[in-house]
């Protein structure tokens, strides 16, 4: 079975990790422009991304509004719960799934996706349950890296670089 269905965490994968606040109360967040570009390039290859994050942020709204994500959830303390549902939603199964994160709150929706990726720079605890460690830290191009990881695997390097012939 091929993976249809990318999961992503936001803070430590598509970002760095780190919350900056301005003196007016602003949330910073940097996201990766290769990052997001691999993300559009797997959706127009007619695959799903969904992005599921235990925070609130209007920035990652923003982000994924941009990116086209049509699958985003974010407050989410059970991301397990959240992926089981969603693949309900889509009649896919697990082994459908690729997923990546970083802490221990990404802990159990790793164990449940067929292919689990993590950054570099994750936690010990996760590093232990993925099927991927990246060489990429989080927010440095991690997701592109897991996008390209899965384009190869999946035999589709040819149709991904024709989309930008």
């Amino acid at each position: 079975m091929s993976i249809e269905l990318i999961v992503l965490d936001v803070d430590g994968t598509m970002t760095n990790s780190h919350i900056t606040y301005s003196e007016t109360g602003d949330e910073i967040k940097s996201f990766n422009v290769k990052d997001g570009l691999a993300i559009a390039s797997w959706r127009r290859l007619g695959k799903q991304v969904a992005i599921i994050t235990g925070r609130h942020s209007s920035i990652v709204a923003r982000r994924a509004k941009e990116l086209r994500i049509e699958y985003f959830y974010q407050g989410v303390d059970n991301k397990k719960e959240v992926l089981e549902d969603l693949l309900d939603k889509l009649e896919l199964t697990l082994e459908n799934v690729a997923a990546i994160g970083d802490d221990l709150n990404d802990l159990q929706m790793l164990k449940l996706a067929k292919i689990s990726f993590v950054p570099r720079d994750a936690s010990a605890y996760v590093d232990k349950i993925a099927t991927v460690v990246l060489s990429k830290r989080g927010g440095d191009g991690a997701v592109r890296e897991m996008i390209e990881h899965l384009i190869i695997k999946e035999g589709l390097e040819q149709e991904y670089l024709e989309l930008w012939d």
